[in-house]
């Protein structure tokens, strides 16, 4: 159900023309409003964030590039990609020698459209196939972008937030800037969105947040404006993108190295898969990096599977319906919800019989058979028991025992209802 669902919107979504601006980003956070309860906002163009300033609005009606016989040999109706993102208005009519500067494509992946932009920086493009730059003959070409900068637009981004019994957040952040890029923009949003729909109405210990913004300007706005908030209550983040192909999980931390979703993916994926890829933080990349400044250092990692810049198809046109799963997406939806399943059931506890081990025969918690299941559950009730000292949480205990976290929640569960271990709060 989940599968055909992200489809279907995948679909919708795919050929909508998003940028850091402009009315594709708010026809997208409409769509996805069908799924999430999205607060959706404006900032005007021209607003300053720490060293940067939200840019003007950009939409485009049309861009096309004609031959002198009146054929269209580009045309952003066919692909948004043959446009350059935040390509200003342009009319008139060149020789091949004067397009060329204007024209972009990837020698190296003859038959690709590669996703260019010049967001801050005022001029042109069109980005076409390597062979069929190569087929462009000396001719006169009438080029028309009838685009528009509006520096009394805004930028458009969504938020979600689903109230738990903390105030202590849990932070899923993902960007809605990229047109026409299946795993590196909407596997993203929609990831996002079905953990989303997952957790409404579920009873939480901690409170969720869920942001749609665009890439880097989006989250530094946020930032400016509520990152010394999330200083003060965010256990745990997360960037959502890249997380639609068929590859291995990846999970790359936070600067902290060892903050909280660190240890929950890390335990997660060691537990639960045979093939994964862990990588220290870097400062270069998606959102983590503004999360993770300096300033900031907040505990945001990122769970992907093939990262960005790691796939050829990576920001070209071979990033599309084919180069992903949707039954992976499903996939990466349930691992990061197991990952939830750690952050929310991960605490501290206290043995309340701390001097040589309980008598657990009196409470029917020691096995009257040697059955290897009733073995594993007393190995699991001792290790709890021993290293329930205040000083580690389940993850610290199952690391070190070895027992797999599931299994750990139901033993604590137990010697709880016994009242032999008391738990601290989140």
């Amino acid at each position: 159900m989940m599968q055909n669902q992200i489809e279907s919107y995948f679909d919708r979504l795919f050929p909508i023309n998003r940028s850091l601006t402009g009315n594709g980003n708010r026809q997208t956070l409409k769509i996805l409003s069908e799924i999430v309860d999205l607060a959706v906002h404006e900032v005007p163009s021209g607003t300053k964030c720490f060293d940067w300033v939200v840019p003007p609005e950009w939409n485009v009606r049309e861009a096309w590039i004609k031959d002198s016989s009146g054929r269209i040999i580009l045309d952003f109706n066919s692909s948004n990609l043959h446009l350059m993102g935040y390509s200003v208005p342009f009319y008139g009519h060149l020789s091949l020698e004067e397009l060329r500067p204007h024209l972009f494509s990837i020698p190296e992946q003859p038959d690709a459209i590669p996703y260019v932009t010049s967001y801050y920086k005022e001029q042109w493009g069109f980005c076409l196939s390597h062979r069929q730059l190569l087929s462009l003959t000396e001719d006169s070409y009438e080029i028309s972008i009838d685009s528009e900068l509006n520096f009394k637009g805004s930028m458009t981004y969504g938020e979600a937030y689903i109230k738990g019994k903390s105030d202590q957040e849990v932070l899923f952040s993902t960007y809605i800037c990229h047109p026409s890029l299946a795993n590196n923009e909407l596997s993203g949003p929609l990831v996002t969105s079905f953990i989303y729909k997952s957790l409404a109405g579920k009873d939480l210990n901690y409170s969720y947040r869920f942001l749609f913004v665009p890439e880097t300007i989006g989250t530094i706005f946020y930032l400016s404006k509520y990152g010394e908030a999330l200083k003060s209550k965010l256990k745990a983040g997360f960037v959502v993108t890249t997380i639609g192909d068929n590859g291995a999980f990846t999970y790359k931390r936070s600067r902290q190295g060892n903050s909280l979703p660190d240890r929950a993916a890390e335990l997660i994926l060691e537990q639960t898969e045979k093939d994964f890829v862990i990588e220290d933080f870097f400062p270069y990349g998606s959102d983590e990096r503004q999360y993770c400044s300096p300033g900031f250092d907040l505990p945001v990692g990122s769970l992907m599977r093939t990262r960005y810049g790691m796939y050829q198809q990576y920001h070209t046109s071979d990033d599309n319906k084919s180069f992903i799963s949707f039954e992976a997406m499903v996939k990466s939806v349930q691992k990061y919800l197991e990952i939830i399943e750690v952050i929310e059931e991960n605490k501290y506890y206290k043995n309340r019989f701390p001097y040589c081990e309980p008598k657990l025969s009196e409470r029917g918690l020691y096995p009257t058979n040697g059955s290897a299941n009733h073995q594993h559950e007393l190995n699991a009730a001792l290790w709890v028991l021993n290293l329930a000292d205040g000083t580690n949480d389940l993850i610290s205990i199952s690391r070190r025992s070895k027992i797999d976290f599931k299994s750990l929640v139901s033993t604590v569960k137990i010697l709880e209802k016994n009242n032999l271990i008391l738990s601290a709060s989140i």
